[in-house]
């Protein structure tokens, strides 16, 4: 009978023991997913189980009283008064972009250690642009959701919960290496790479993680960049991506054409390619190279706007923040980096990849209520609304 639950629990988890897909869409709108669960409820019933350890690492923190998040802090003070030792590491650039009530609240958090990190004093360049966390070493969440309010309530984000010994072994070897580095820097130390060569994963079990930037990886960890590129270079048939950010460029806007190369290769093969995007990608340095790929043979693009919230314009809220892609139906893969120069080869991003059909699915049945969704329309059709809205906006 016991083995009987145990198998019943799995599987209402997920396809794939030790890994479940979490879901949040922006309230009012048609994206939810009641079969997923929300990133919310799931951090709590983490942080409720956490006895000895909390270790998160995000890019910034944004809270707002009586929202998700406010239940979520909650839930992290409540751990830490059973004993939890909790650390939260964050970067420093956040530090613009969060708020200080939320702020003060983590600090003051009883036991809790908080530190900023300059990632771009590790490697040259970059930022902590993962989001993670792991308890007492046997279970993590990876996903795209930041530690924003919005990003529980107003944004589509996805992430995953790892239950899977090996991964969130991996995930706390890079909390651990970047907790160190933080200490390094700030005593005046140099950081060295780990890395002197790319790391290719070991991807031949159903699921793997992989990160980046390569050089500054724990060992065993597989190198982000490579692992897409080689996905890419695998598909047969179609390949899905839904991505905030996408672009052939560097943060300079200089030519990074690694992930485009890959995409323009696939479909010069006979695979479709099926790329949306959010419309917060529509800029004029980025546009003309959508348009570019969305001229090739079996290429289709299309743009997601999410509508105003009922309340009213909430800043930096309201679009597709989903990293997300599926191969013939077969591979999967959810992840924190953008698809642009900067994210998987400089900052510090966590995927996941998944060889396993049922987990591809699920993946693959979000990608398609939003492509086939009111909010998502063909490429010529977004600039056009975009250009138009630009020309109706006040000057001055």
């Amino acid at each position: 009978m016991i083995a009987l639950f145990t198998l019943l629990a799995a599987a209402a988890a997920g396809p794939l023991p030790g890994y479940q897909l979490v879901h949040d869409a922006p309230v009012a709108t048609t994206l939810a997913t009641p079969d997923l669960p929300q990133a919310a409820t799931v951090w709590c019933a983490m942080l409720g189980k956490a006895r000895r350890t909390a270790d998160f690492e995000q890019f910034y923190v944004s809270g707002k009283s009586g929202s998700r998040l406010d239940r979520v802090i909650g839930c992290m003070e409540a751990a830490a008064k059973r004993g939890v030792a909790i650390r939260f590491l964050m970067e420093a650039k956040g530090l613009t972009m969060s708020d200080a009530p939320t702020l003060a609240r983590l600090r003051a958090i009883p036991g809790l250690q908080f530190r900023t990190l300059s990632f771009a004093g590790i490697g040259g360049s970059g930022i902590i642009h993962a989001k993670f966390f792991v308890v007492d070493g046997n279970s993590a969440y990876v996903g795209s959701q930041n530690f924003d309010w919005r990003s529980l309530e107003h944004i589509d984000e996805t992430g995953v919960k790892v239950d899977d010994a090996h991964a969130v072994g991996q995930l706390a070897a890079i909390f651990a290496q970047d907790w160190v580095a933080q200490a390094t820097l700030a005593n005046g130390g140099r950081v060295a790479p780990t890395n002197t060569r790319e790391v290719t994963a070991d991807d031949s079990g159903p699921a793997t993680l992989v990160a980046s930037p390569n050089g500054f990886n724990p060992p065993g960890v597989g190198d982000s960049q490579a692992e897409l590129v080689k996905l890419l270079g695998e598909a047969k048939h179609d390949v899905r991506v839904t991505v905030m950010d996408y672009a052939p460029l560097d943060q300079q806007h200089l030519y990074y054409g690694v992930i485009d190369g890959g995409l323009r290769a696939a479909a010069a093969r006979g695979v479709a390619v099926k790329l949306l995007v959010a419309d917060w990608d529509l800029t004029r340095a980025k546009t003309p190279w959508l348009v570019s790929l969305a001229a090739i043979p079996k290429v289709e693009i299309r743009v997601a706007t999410i509508p105003t919230a009922p309340e009213g314009p909430i800043p930096f809220a309201r679009v597709v923040h989903t990293k997300s892609m599926t191969i013939d139906g077969r591979i999967g893969w959810v992840g924190t980096s953008n698809w642009e120069g900067g994210y998987l080869d400089t900052s510090r991003n966590v995927e996941l990849v998944f060889r396993d059909a049922g987990m591809a699915q699920q993946i693959g049945d979000m990608q398609t209520t939003l492509w086939n969704s009111a909010y998502a329309k063909p490429l010529d059709v977004a600039i056009a609304a975009k250009r138009a809205e630009e020309e109706r906006a006040p000057s001055g």
